[in-house]
């Protein structure tokens, strides 16, 4: 037997002596319906027609806002209307649903919960199934997923207030929230313990919401065991279901079956009739990623030539998708035709102007050819004729784009000019970074003297000092034994990215780094990459790092000065001390 309790939708009562809080929701007050003294129900008073044309109005301003996600803005003007109306009464249950979806749509449940107390209270407008079916996806979304459950038991009840009955509808908000949320397991719950009133109307709706949470479940596959589902109950699958199956093939590589299904959707359209079966612009736009990302070219261009020559409304997201697909397979000069076309109608059709993305991507497939001039007059042309604001991102992938551009044509003048603009205009780069691959290229071509980016010279380091001044004593480094197994001492490494062996006579006989710990159950000195890099204490600080560097080494042993040489290690020379890339970071930690 399931016991229930009241949902917890607002904080509890405050004790004696504490700041009085919100009134806590009883399940009295919460499912029952609250009446005047007398026990008769007041009636509402109709709103007169210019009431009701002021109400439309602020109704459609709440949309808009929502879109903008102005919560704030929103709040501001239904209480100026509230203050505007009779007596400063409530609004209808029409613009008080449109705040509630505008406070779950913004992510503020606490707010939506406390507006829902307002409106089921005496002096409320009421509440109603919309109103229900916005809090239960609103609690969805904010993974309150007990206190959802527990508002349907009561409204299946029938204790609820407004008498709200259970539908699909009611039920699919939530249902929709966990699918997002890829909490199939809840979902699946909440299928079986309502499947009743899912199942009215033998509608496929349920079954596109359960194929949509496999996918975004990472079992895109499970999708497919929908449709089967959908078949034995007789139902017809209809153009978004098999839209989500096609976008599950996609997602699963399995471009095959995409195309079959594909197929077998052409063919059920036109064996019943239903032109509303046929394939539209997502269909082919679903299609044509997956057939990118496989770079087919053959189906591309099919796909491609069987959209422009149906009846199908192309759109700018289903000619880029045209575009990507035509990169990604290598056909650059159907792209370039593919884009020519939208340019030429996008002077009669405003909503076909490509977007900021549309040039960067042909820009990253000529940059690599060096076709300097074809990525300049891309460049030139993205401000004028694209729709959109463009990002400061896109205008630094543009710039580092042409310079790529330029290093690759040999046109090193131009590259060092765009690459010290780009210096100038950055912070910060990363070497792994398509600026930072290429600066290295205009680097060594450039040479020692024409250098744009010099070394940095940290100021509490003077390069020529002896490493012996900036080490670390031996011991500070905590070396661990050699025959340690790594298990015992796998959190070390969490920390540090190099650690010292010692053998029994606490000779460093060893230097194991983080990357080469792959056996959990070897002893640490079978991981080690040979002998311990050494230098003598009077070696200066810009050789040690020259020497890291080039050994790809995280750290070097200090020992005396003697007959010494480096890479070489006797157990006879006690180690005095570590030096390694990580104190030197220690030092930028101001900069």
């Amino acid at each position: 037997m399931m016991l229930l309790r009241p949902p917890r939708m607002l904080s509890p009562s405050p004790a004696p002596g504490e700041p009085r809080l919100r009134r806590p929701l009883d399940a009295s007050r919460i499912f029952s319906s609250p009446r005047p003294p007398g026990g008769r129900l007041r009636t509402r008073p109709r709103p007169s027609s210019s009431s009701s044309t002021d109400l439309r109005r602020l109704t459609a301003r709440i949309v808009d806002l929502t879109r903008r996600r102005q919560l704030a803005q929103i709040m501001e003007e239904v209480e100026a209307a509230r203050r505007r109306a009779r007596g400063g009464g409530a609004l209808n249950t029409i613009v008080m649903n449109a705040v509630l979806e505008a406070c779950v749509r913004c992510g503020d449940v606490e707010r939506a919960l406390r507006l829902f107390d307002e409106m089921r209270g005496p002096r409320g407008c009421g509440v109603d199934g919309v109103s229900y079916g916005i809090l239960l996806k609103g609690l969805g979304i904010a993974r309150r997923i007990d206190e959802a459950f527990e508002i349907l038991e009561w409204i299946e009840k029938d204790t609820s207030i407004g008498s709200p009955m259970l539908s699909p509808h009611l039920i699919c908000g939530f249902l929709n929230a966990l699918i997002e949320a890829g909490d199939m397991r809840r979902a699946n719950a909440l299928v079986a313990r309502f499947r009743k009133v899912l199942y009215e109307g033998h509608s496929v709706l349920l079954y596109n919401l359960l194929m949509k949470g496999y996918i975004k479940s990472n079992f895109p596959l499970g999708a497919l065991t929908v449709k089967d589902e959908i078949l034995r109950q007789g139902l017809k699958p209809d153009r978004l279901t098999y839209n989500t199956i096609i976008s599950a093939c996609v997602k699963s590589s399995e471009i095959d079956k995409a195309i079959r299904f594909l197929e077998d959707m052409k063919e059920e359209a036109i064996r019943d009739n239903n032109p509303e079966l046929l394939p539209d612009a997502v269909t082919y736009t679903t299609l044509l990623k997956g057939l990118g990302n496989s770079q087919d070219l053959g189906s591309v261009l099919k796909i491609v030539v069987e959209m422009k020559s149906s009846l199908l409304s192309i759109d700018r997201i289903a000619y880029t998708a045209m575009i990507d697909a035509l990169l990604a397979s290598g056909c650059i000069d159907g792209a370039l035709c593919i884009f020519g076309e939208i340019i030429k109608q996008a002077g009669d059709n405003k909503d076909l102007r490509p977007k900021p993305h549309l040039y960067l991507s042909i820009m990253r497939a000529f940059a690599p050819m060096g076709d300097v001039d074809m990525v300049m007059r891309l460049k030139k042309r993205m401000w004028p004729d694209s729709v959109g604001s463009i990002s400061r991102a896109s205008k630094e992938e543009a710039d580092e784009l042409l310079l790529e551009a330029a290093i690759n044509s040999n046109q090193i003048d131009l590259a060092r000019g765009l690459l010290r603009r780009i210096v100038n205009e950055k912070e910060c780069f990363s070497w792994t970074s398509r600026v930072g691959l290429v600066a290295v290229k205009v680097e060594s071509l450039s040479g020692f003297t024409n250098s744009l980016l010099k070394p940095h010279v940290f100021p509490q380091i003077i390069l020529n000092d002896p490493v012996e001044k900036y080490m670390v004593p031996f011991q500070e480094s905590r070396p661990l034994p050699a025959d340690l197994i790594l298990r015992k001492a796998v959190m070390r490494f969490w920390k540090d990215r190099a650690v010292p062996l010692v053998d029994d006579w606490g000779g460093c006989v060893g230097i194991i780094h983080r990357e080469d710990c792959t056996k959990l159950d070897a002893p640490l000195l079978s991981m080690v990459r040979g002998p311990p890099l050494c230098v003598p204490t009077s070696t200066s600080v810009e050789h040690v790092i020259d020497l890291l560097l080039r050994e790809k080494s995280e750290m070097v042993v200090v020992v005396k000065n003697g007959n010494m040489y480096e890479g070489s290690y006797t157990s006879s020379s006690r180690p005095l001390g570590v030096f390694s890339l990580s104190m030197l970071w220690k030092f930028t930690g101001d900069y």
